[in-house]
């Protein structure tokens, strides 16, 4: 069996337009794939469409965080409207905009919709690269700042990501244990003070004094992996890691249904590189969520990561636990005995109005010092003033 002759078969110039449509909407699809692609449709056979399917996405899929994005790009391209629930190898039609454009995941509809070629346009740039200055005009740019991270397009995202990389989280200090040598402190600087009056014959012209190191408070962030979590976490790893990578104290645990230490990638200095050792430690991604199994985990394993009563915890997630309500009450008291703050980061504040009727909702709000939104550029940049005025509450 072969997948159609080139001279009227259509399945596999589809396929090869399916991959790129793929590639458009953010799923990593490279030719060897393709082939891998066609090797698997000669195997299953294209008469039922469940088998290409589940066939196609074994094959084009490698991360859990596009499995939906490929179903529904799938059930977009090839539609068949006389056929509904099979694929004919030689009469498929093409596929360029059959999908209603006011349906569907921002991804699928971007890429599903046929580019617009521009008059005396320059040759198009590969698809990876970004452009920052000539791609964003100041309006879009204005735009995205105030854009919701789950309804962007996959181009809109990846942007999204690259800017957000350059936000800074300047946290507060706090005096620490340690002295070093200052101008102004209650104690004198005897070994300074001896070798600046060695210097001038034996006068203590100086008196160096000593004043407490300042440094920042340590941080323990918590960032809620499941399905309603899938496009908030990716960015917000992303821009964790780039903006206290200047801390001396900082662990990053990723939660679903499960805890996941992910220190040893947060220690990798590329932010790419990290986001894709995160994936591959995360194996409950785009789950359930659990948060007090979590913090259960948390703390019979992790304990000695809470430094007593300065370290700052943030929880990042939408409060839409599934678990039990009484032990979530049980670990959060545990751990507002053993940390300084607690802070809820919620995406759900991007709704006006919103209240967290939710059972996992209302328990953490009981607990929390503090709710704070991060659903888009502007309150991420926001993020250190609220932080601060949060704190000083």
């Amino acid at each position: 069996m072969q997948l159609g002759d080139a001279r009227s078969g259509k399945l596999a110039d589809n396929l090869t337009g399916f991959g790129r449509a793929l590639r458009r909407a953010g799923v990593p699809v490279d030719s060897a794939r393709i082939a891998l692609a066609q090797q698997a449709l000669l195997l299953v056979g294209p008469g039922r469409r469940d088998d290409v399917g589940a066939a196609l996405e074994a094959v084009l899929v490698a991360r859990e965080q596009d499995r939906l994005v490929f179903r529904e790009l799938f059930d977009a391209y090839f539609r068949d409207p006389a056929i509904a629930n099979k694929l004919l190898a030689q009469m498929l039609p093409s596929a360029e905009g059959r999908a209603d454009p006011a349906k569907g995941r921002p991804r699928v509809r971007e890429a599903l919709t046929p580019p617009k070629p521009a008059r005396n346009a320059a040759p198009p740039r590969p698809d990876k690269e970004i452009e920052f200055d000539a791609a964003m005009t100041a309006s879009d740019l204005a735009r995205l700042r105030h854009a919701d991270f789950q309804a962007m397009t996959a181009s809109e995202y990846q942007l999204v990501e690259r800017l957000a990389r350059d936000i800074r989280l300047p946290l507060p200090e706090f005096d620490t244990r340690r002295l070093r040598p200052g101008s102004r402190g209650a104690r004198l600087h005897w070994p300074g003070v001896l070798r600046h009056a060695a210097r001038h014959g034996g006068e203590m012209l100086r008196l160096p004094r000593l004043r407490r190191r300042r440094q920042p408070l340590p941080l323990l962030v918590l960032v809620d992996v499941s399905g309603s979590m899938e496009r908030y976490a990716r960015l917000l790893l992303a821009f964790l890691h780039a903006a206290t990578r200047q801390l001396r104290r900082r662990d990053v645990f990723a939660f679903g249904t499960r805890l996941t230490d992910l220190q040893p990638a947060m220690q990798c200095g590329d932010t790419d590189r990290m986001l894709a050792l995160a994936s591959a430690a995360i194996e409950d991604f785009a789950g359930g969520t659990q948060l007090g199994d979590s913090l259960a985990s948390l703390r019979r394993l992790h304990a000695r990561r809470l430094v007593g009563n300065r370290t700052l915890v943030l929880l990042v997630t939408d409060g839409l636990d599934t678990g039990e309500p009484q032990d979530l009450l049980q670990e959060l008291d545990w751990l507002r005995r053993h940390c300084g703050r607690l802070v809820w980061l919620n995406p759900l504040l991007r709704f006006d109005g919103y209240a967290p009727l939710a059972r996992g909702a209302a328990a953490l709000h009981a607990r929390v010092d503090g709710m704070l939104a991060v659903h888009n550029l502007e309150k991420l940049e926001d993020l250190a003033t609220s932080l601060a005025r949060t704190l000083a509450r």
